[in-house]
């Protein structure tokens, strides 16, 4: 097993990931996007601890970012893959096409509804990812030798069930790298969607120009599905903005709390009511931690009744473990958003966001 992870070292090599070479999928990418995701929220109390990443989270987490990409876009369906095999893309556009209902509802909702379908693709992406992505992530070489510094991969390259069940059904982060990880998301993360969006441009030259906001298109927040979440929540909590007490029954925004450039969390717990004011001034900052521990307190039983009630996820765990991470790996002094107009800074105490089951 590798030493404790160098930041700046594990920095580079991920840059160097990037650089390796045209890219024939967009694979290789979605696995980090979805690794820095899942790093934020799985920050160890002990910093040079090796921390366990779970296949299926890890397969959900990639099903996830596809899912909303097979949206046409300009009614064209674009392609991710410039070498014929998509397995990946062909799951997840197959599972679309057998859903029913919105789709905009989000994936984790279709696999509670449609869950024999949403299995049979998962169990295909998860194969397909430890076979090829997985296992070729980390093919980059360093002096004389190929260096493993993410993972061991040794028994990937395969889609054995005996061999993933031997090693848990997960694979394991070397000391230091999740922490490592996370602290480093905030910067990777816009350069890899950067380089997917490049890929996914270039393997789409002939219906693409630079007309389409093909960013937004791939990791935008889509504001028009989450009216719903916003409606209920002013239903339940009141027709007001979250940050400021404003009334909103005229303008009312929906705001993720833990910005969605960071973690991507649309679950109702991670989602408010805010006036138009407050949610361009906050924008993507990171908000300051009152507002995380005030969208919490409003009781995990109230918002999965809440979630339940209109069919939408709400995530309530993901976002305690992701305001963990970002928040405890952020250097003394951040600056964090109050109010508007008022930025302060982060100070480094422990802030413990878990709630009694009952709340």
């Amino acid at each position: 097993m590798p030493a404790p992870a160098d930041p700046l070292a594990l920095g580079q090599k991920l840059v160097a990931i990037l650089e390796s070479g045209r890219r024939t999928a967009t694979y290789k990418l979605a696995v980090l996007v979805a690794l820095l995701d899942l790093a934020v929220e799985s920050v160890p109390e002990n910093p040079e601890a090796p921390v366990d990443i779970d296949l299926d989270e890890l397969t959900s987490r990639v099903i996830e970012l596809y899912w909303r990409q097979m949206r046409p876009l300009d009614g064209n369906q674009l392609r991710q893959s410039s070498d014929g095999r998509g397995v990946i893309l062909d799951a997840v556009a197959g599972l679309r096409s057998q859903t029913t209902g919105p789709r905009e509802l989000g994936v984790g909702l279709i696999a509670s509804r449609d869950s024999g379908a949403y299995m049979a693709a998962h169990s295909r992406v998860k194969r397909t990812l430890i076979r090829y992505p997985l296992k070729l992530l980390q093919n980059l070489t360093f002096g004389d030798e190929n260096e493993r510094f993410l993972y061991d991969d040794s028994w990937m390259g395969t889609d054995s069930r005996t061999a993933v069940a031997s090693h848990g059904n997960r694979l394991t982060l070397f000391p230091g790298v999740c922490l490592t990880l996370a602290r480093l998301a905030p910067l990777l993360k816009p350069a890899f969607q950067l380089a997917w969006v490049d890929d996914v441009r270039r393997m789409n030259k002939a219906v693409l120009d630079d007309g389409p906001d093909l960013a937004g298109h791939l990791f935008g927040a889509d504001r028009v599905s989450l009216q719903r979440a916003g409606d209920a929540l002013a239903d339940k909590f009141g027709p007001s903005c979250f940050y400021c007490g404003t009334t909103t029954t005229r303008v009312r925004h929906i705001d993720h709390v833990l910005p969605w450039s960071r973690v991507g969390i649309d679950g109702l717990t991670n989602l408010v009511t805010a006036c138009q004011s407050c949610n361009i001034n906050k924008s993507d900052r990171l908000p300051a931690p009152v507002h995380v521990e005030r969208a919490l307190d409003r009781g995990r039983k109230v918002l999965d009744e809440i979630a339940a009630e209109i069919n939408w996820p709400s995530h309530y765990d993901r976002v305690v473990a992701a305001g963990h991470g970002l928040y405890a790996t952020q250097p003394v002094n951040t600056p964090v958003w109050l109010s508007r107009n008022n930025i302060t800074t982060l100070s480094r105490t422990d802030i413990d966001w878990r709630r009694p089951e009952t709340s």
